[in-house]
């Protein structure tokens, strides 16, 4: 596959900015160059290429750093993909449905036409269906797996038959990859030279509040994202709390058994309340419930102060509620609220109490 021909005409053109940091190493140098202030211990840019945090994401990883990109959470790869790899008012994005809202916004964002197509009752997508519903101005196929706000993990060969059919990019997010028992699409990304394998380090690794996140291809996919990201797009503390965290790696598989427990006891509890119809299976950080009564326990919840999400107005998950496995106590907290609310909803109406 040609990757620079799928590129937009204009960022092939481009120049890409030269920062002041972009060619050297701030270690053991006087740098006098970049207008910063010397004597504050953040006063200096950050490297802008993030060599140090790639080599450790390397070697965790164990794939090559020029196949490595950071990034300021998934979303901004996710924007960069588009704004590569797509021309407005021209080309077009095949997107799923339902799945993660974030691929239709950069798409309307860079005024990029979307083409849906349903999944399946299982929420699993059909390839023949992908792949014709694909024009010569397709660009992207996003695929989401474990799936947003399904929680499913996508069939492998149905995957593997798009990346070999299809003459473009294909986009697999994993972000909730360490829920699941499901092997890593970045393994495969020198078997596939159009696949794009986005990451996080806002679910698993719990650092949300820091915006990591990381996506693995080809090292030509790679240069054209470097090309045009913002020069000093991932701050300095990032990179150094994304760097250690790779170090402490048996916390966060800690916090993933326990979520896994925490999520397969919900499902239980969950499937004995009788205004759930049905609480799907998930190998994400979440549950996707289908209740009698959605819109009501929604705001029910939420008067209670227990916020989760709503997704009844997604294709294909009507009377729908997005639950995220919280702590053992929230856990707990939510579900006693929830056979509250359904005992008080099948009580017959009071009557007034008579004078005694």
């Amino acid at each position: 596959m040609n990757i620079e021909s799928l590129v937009r005409p204009n960022i092939r053109k481009l120049k890409p900015y030269s920062s002041a940091r972009s060619l050297i190493k701030q270690d053991k140098q006087v740098l006098m160059d970049a207008n910063e202030n010397p004597f504050s211990e953040l006063g200096r840019y950050p490297d802008p290429n993030q060599t140090d945090l790639r080599e450790a994401l390397a070697e965790y990883y164990q794939i090559p750093s020029d196949r490595i990109l950071p990034g300021n959470g998934s979303d901004e790869l996710i924007d960069l993909l588009f704004r590569v790899f797509t021309e407005p008012g021209r080309s077009n994005v095949l997107i799923p449905q339902p799945t993660y809202g974030m691929y239709e916004v950069a798409a309307n964002i860079q005024n990029c036409y979307i083409k849906e197509v349903m999944l399946d009752n299982q929420f699993q997508p059909d390839a023949d269906t992908i792949l014709e519903a694909a024009d010569k101005e397709t660009k992207m196929i996003f695929l989401c797996s474990p799936n947003n706000p399904t929680g499913n993990i996508l069939d492998t060969n149905t995957i593997e038959k798009i990346l070999r059919s299809f003459n473009g990019l294909v986009i697999i997010d994993q972000a909730y990859l360490e829920f699941s028992n499901s092997e890593p699409w970045r393994n495969r990304i020198k078997e596939f030279p159009n696949l794009v394998v986005l990451q996080t380090f806002s679910k698993a690794w719990g650092m949300a509040g820091i915006r990591g996140g990381l996506a693995f291809t080809n090292p030509e996919i790679i240069q054209w994202l470097m090309r045009i990201k913002l020069p000093y797009n991932l701050n300095q503390l990032t990179q150094r709390q994304m760097a250690q965290a790779l170090k402490t790696a048996p916390v966060m598989k800690n916090w993933v058994n326990t979520i896994i427990n925490e999520r397969n006891a919900m499902v239980k509890a969950l499937n004995t309340i009788s205004a759930v119809v049905k609480v799907y299976p998930s190998d994400a950080n979440y549950l996707l419930v289908k209740f009698r009564n959605a819109e009501q326990i929604y705001k029910q919840l939420k008067k209670r102060g227990i916020i989760i999400r709503d997704r009844s107005n997604m294709k294909g998950c009507k009377s729908t509620l997005r639950i995220s496995i919280g702590t053992p106590r929230e856990n707990s907290l939510l579900l006693k609220t929830l056979q509250n609310l359904n005992t008080t909803e099948n009580q017959p109406t009071e009557k007034t109490p008579s004078v005694q």
